[in-house]
């Protein structure tokens, strides 16, 4: 009996063997290797970089570019997902429950979804070209060029300081809200209608309908979707990069920590520098995980 259970824990063993090596080879030895770059004065071509302790760091908290691109990251942070979630939410309400019977979508609702979710299968970086022919400020623009018909001056939507990283945002939410759109609609279709129906019988409006049973029955689905916002908002590099003036511009306004990292590691060949700043967002990333997943954390409700 003893034997057997042996060999089958060996059996087991050896078969969790492979991706556990596969996962500490291509996934916890280039972090181990990030942190230790991230000490270093390594340019890249250079065979043994030279170890000079935390002055990347102490250089970075100094650095007015990474202080601004910090800002827009947790502007982006708190931004983006509550936005898009709210958006989302409202739609999905709306195609599962805004029915004329209070009980069942609107009518065309499956079309709705596909229309929802058509930003999805656009790449980034073809959101990004595309919406950068959208913001041109001349007469080409399809949102400047109605406003120049009517004699209006036209709008610096990647030009202006200002005004850049707020079409920055429009563009990721525009992008990201068909997908959760979809997420929260599974969600509201799992819910029995037997609850709406009993709730509209105790003469729940809309509102009521939405705060007291959709909202709490699809916190959990709202806790992921903020988390993956969040990491998203942190992590956005492809819609700066390409779309923006100077790839973070106009003067450094719609500069992220990713856009940062990557100028610095190729463009200005400063890969330790780099590596700092990677190690600086891989814990701004966690530890925004960590603080959402505990301040948004309650008693599943059963149904």
């Amino acid at each position: 009996m003893i034997f057997n259970r042996y060999r089958r824990g060996l059996f087991i063993t050896s078969f969790l063997a492979a991706p556990v090596i596969l996962y500490l080879v291509y996934v916890i030895s280039p972090y181990i290797q990030a942190f230790y770059i991230a000490m270093t004065d390594w340019r890249g071509v250079t065979a043994t970089p030279t170890f000079i302790g935390l002055d990347n760091f102490v250089r970075l908290f100094g650095d007015n570019i990474f202080w601004k691109a910090v800002t827009h990251n947790a502007a982006l942070l708190v931004l983006l997902p509550l936005i898009t979630i709210v958006i989302a939410l409202f739609f999905a309400f709306l195609l599962n429950v805004g029915g004329a019977q209070g009980t069942e979508g609107i009518r065309g609702s499956k079309f709705y979804r596909v229309v929802f979710f058509f930003p999805q299968v656009l790449a980034v970086t073809v959101v990004a070209v595309l919406f950068q022919q959208v913001f041109r400020p001349d007469g080409s623009g399809m949102l400047n060029a109605p406003l120049m018909a009517l004699g209006i001056k036209p709008i610096g939507f990647l030009s202006d300081p200002g005004i850049a990283f707020w079409s920055v945002l429009g563009v990721m939410v525009w992008q990201a809200v068909g997908f959760y759109v979809v997420l929260f609609s599974a969600g509201l279709a799992s819910i029995p209608r037997d609850m709406f129906e009993a709730a509209q019988i105790d003469g729940a409006g809309r509102l009521s309908l939405f705060f007291r049973i959709t909202l709490p029955l699809l916190w959990d689905t709202v806790q992921v979707a903020w988390v993956y916002l969040g990491i998203l908002a942190l992590d956005v590099f492809a819609i700066v990069w390409v779309m923006t003036y100077q790839h973070g511009g106009p003067d450094w306004s719609t500069a992220v920590m990713a856009t940062e990292i990557y100028r610095n590691a190729f463009a200005y060949f400063r890969f330790g520098y780099a590596s700092a700043l990677g190690v600086v967002m891989f814990f701004f990333t966690v530890g925004f995980a960590i603080l959402s997943l505990r301040l948004s954390r309650r008693e599943r409700i059963e149904y």
